[in-house]
């Protein structure tokens, strides 16, 4: 079992950063990949960046540049540094990781982004 907590949202100007954090629990050994997702009202969740216990990252085209994931493995942590925030960018924002058939989510964090 693994138990992850989001933190870090709120509302933000257009223009302007946050970063979300997401702290991991449980059988953390298990973990090898780590992502963040979003979901806006009326739409699918989608990827927005994942990273691996090696490093490897990857975005959705929409945030490459302005985003960056990154993990504090001493910590069990997962930053989510979000720059130049859009109003488009404005979701539910979840942490996730799946281990074997499992797939665990966090409770999310809202980002509001105002024009």
């Amino acid at each position: 079992q693994v138990q992850l907590v989001e933190s870090g949202g709120g509302l933000v100007q257009a223009g302007g950063s946050l970063r979300l954090s997401c702290a991991a629990s449980g059988s953390i050994f298990s973990i090898t990949t780590m992502g963040w997702y979003r979901q806006a009202p009326g739409n699918q969740r989608e990827l927005v960046a994942r990273i691996t216990s090696s490093g490897n990252t990857n975005y959705a085209d929409s945030v490459k540049g302005r985003f960056t994931i990154s993990w504090a493995n001493a910590k069990n942590t997962v930053y989510l540094q979000m720059n130049s925030l859009k109003p488009e960018d404005t979701a539910v924002y979840y942490c996730n990781t799946v281990i074997g058939w499992a797939n665990y989510w966090g409770q999310g964090t809202q980002v509001t982004v105002s024009s």
